[in-house]
């Protein structure tokens, strides 16, 4: 039997232990296209052949730049067994800071999925010196095609690709991970194969599917989150489905009836919106019942005794049964990820019978550092469960949260100087956020140390834990509450356009565009009172006095947000100073 201790071993104890029809499944033309577990090795050995070849040595820098698929998982074991690292890289970031992410880590070779990508690294091979050979996934004109990689190497011998197996340690140099940069330049996170193994190992026993389950895989795959995920389900022998894209997932989920999936909280938020916007179409005694549930649902705990289980059921039958037949019937789990879910949504999903396993850490602790789960009274709402049982969490004096493990990263990658500011002598990782314990053993996240700020008045407000309770309004896609050193918080908000123009339709509000819209005082009295609805939750000085409503999207590609849809906050201030200074002036 094999010893799991690398990251590629995970592949090879599915082949020995439950060989699998459909290890990975990629949906091309629409048609759903399958790999077994024995073709996926088959052609991760083929391709190191052909990467040996082309001159990868161990220690050598490959970056992978892709939509999920199972060439991405190929190409990852095909790397990680001749001792390359691999160097997984968002799609959506520019060109500039490519050219930094490839310069820092030198790559010498990269693999991208498709032509805009291919163009996009094209353009800037010749500011990066040890760049060599670009191949792509798909075809596309005038590019290498990934398949020369596993053609070019018959001549080398399978015993070469076994010796290097065999040469990779556990402490080895697995992957670079660049952070998505909510401030400065992003930074290589340096995971070894003990990293992501640990992590992966004690993550098993939080997971209640086994070998029968399927999993749709939609998350960015370059994202250590998505990506730890994908070795746990190569260990459970759970099979991956890979989204077409993230605009099929609705479609996707209802042809894969998957047991399980991974979401950031912003996606859940989203399907909990649009379930309620189809409430508030009912009429009548539908609408009564609807909304019943759901109020139900709001007041979810794991024991609320028998009256309550008892209309529960009843919910279950009428209403909250059509939610998980809206994706696919079967689900057993959401894993919840990349920040703060709020706890009502919990609640609502627990008693829809799709329960969320929300789970805290950073791509520095690879990433898992604590997760709820069924298992072991590991069920709290408002906190993200019992931590993992390799890792040790103590909460400083100041409150940060401090972890400590074989999840730790090795440090940042050229940055020694970076990795002392965060790990410190004893070994403890700071991870600038704020929690407590809640009954000793369940954590719970306060904030951000370095979002949370302070009014003139002295009071300390945690921003975003605001806007995550903000956002549960159907009508507000994004916020960012601000008020540091102000007399009171004020925000800036990004309206949900689909449930706004249709309330403006229903009004009959005349509008032409987004700017009539946000300008209108009868839209602008409506997010009033969204604003003060959710402000019900928060302390008097907390509560959000003043909102300025925006027609222009965040996003991405204009640089407000990461890859992980978090608010570059910096950002945001300095490009709204003026709007910000106004509302303050007043």
């Amino acid at each position: 039997m094999t010893k799991i201790s690398r990251t590629f071993d995970f592949a090879y104890y599915q082949l020995e232990k439950y060989p699998q029809d459909v290890c990975f499944a990629d949906k091309r033309n629409g048609k759903w296209i399958k790999t077994s577990t024995k073709e996926y090795l088959d052609k991760a050995i083929e391709m190191s052949r052909g990467l040996i070849k082309l001159g990868i040595k161990p220690g050598d820098k490959v970056a992978l730049i892709s939509n999920n698929r199972s060439e991405w998982n190929i190409s990852d074991v095909a790397l990680l067994q001749i001792g390359a690292v691999s160097v997984p890289i968002y799609p959506t970031i520019t060109e500039k800071e490519y050219t930094y992410i490839f310069n820092n880590a030198e790559i010498k070779l990269c693999i991208v999925s498709d032509e805009e990508l291919y163009q996009k690294v094209t353009s800037i091979k010749s500011d990066v010196p040890t760049l060599g050979e670009i191949f792509t996934y798909n075809e596309v004109k005038g590019a290498r095609n990934w398949q020369e990689i596993l053609e070019m190497g018959s001549d080398i011998p399978n015993k070469e690709v076994e010796d290097a197996r065999d040469a990779v340690k556990e402490d080895d140099l697995a992957t670079l991970i660049y952070t998505s940069g909510t401030t400065g330049l992003p930074k290589g996170v340096m995971l070894s194969h003990k990293n992501l193994v640990s992590n992966v190992k004690d993550s098993l026993d939080r997971v209640p599917v086994d070998k029968e389950a399927k999993a749709l895989s939609f998350l960015p795959v370059c994202h250590v989150f998505e990506r730890m995920i994908l070795y746990l389900y190569q260990y459970i022998g759970v099979s991956t489905y890979f989204a077409e894209s993230l605009e099929t997932i609705s479609e996707d989920i209802k042809e894969v009836k998957p047991n399980l999936f991974t979401a950031v909280p912003r996606l859940i938020e989203k399907v909990y919106a649009k379930i309620i916007a189809k409430g508030e179409d009912l009429k009548g005694i539908k609408r009564a019942l609807f909304f019943w549930s759901v109020n139900l649902g709001l007041k979810w705990d794991i024991d609320k005794g028998a009256w309550y289980n008892f209309k529960l059921k009843i919910a279950r039958k009428i209403i909250f049964s059509k939610w998980n037949e809206a994706l696919g019937g079967n689900i057993e789990l959401i894993v919840s990820g990349s920040a703060a879910l709020e706890s009502s949504l919990m609640r609502v999903f627990y008693a829809a019978g799709m329960p969320i396993y929300e789970g805290y850490g950073l791509t520095e602790t690879s990433p898992v550092v604590s997760v709820i789960s069924k298992f072991n009274d590991g069920i709290r709402i408002g906190t993200v469960g019992r931590v993992l049982k390799s890792v040790d969490v103590k909460i400083a004096e100041t409150g940060e949260i401090l972890v400590k493990g074989p999840n730790v990263m090795q440090g940042y990658y050229k940055a020694p100087e970076k990795t002392a500011e965060v790990i410190d002598a004893d070994g403890w990782f700071h991870t600038g956020d704020k929690g407590a314990f809640v009954d000793k053993h369940y954590l719970k996240i306060t904030g951000r140390i370095k979002q949370i700020f302070k009014t003139s008045g002295g009071k300390y407000v945690s921003p975003e834990l605001m806007e995550n309770k903000f956002k549960l309004s159907p009508f507000i896609e994004t916020i960012m509450v601000i008020g540091e050193n102000k007399k009171h918080t004020a925000a800036l908000v990004i309206p949900a356009w689909e449930a706004l123009t249709d309330y403006a339709d229903h009004k009959k509000i005349a509008y032409s565009n987004h700017d009539d819209l946000v300008k209108n005082k009868l839209i602008i009295d409506k997010f009033n009172r969204e604003i003060a609805k959710y402000n019900e939750d928060f302390a008097q000085w907390e509560k959000v006095k003043k909102i300025r409503i925006l027609s222009k999207e965040w996003s991405i590609e204009t640089g407000e947000l990461t890859p992980t849809l978090k608010l570059k906050r910096n950002v945001v201030m300095e490009r709204y100073a003026d709007l910000i200074n106004g509302i303050y002036a007043e």
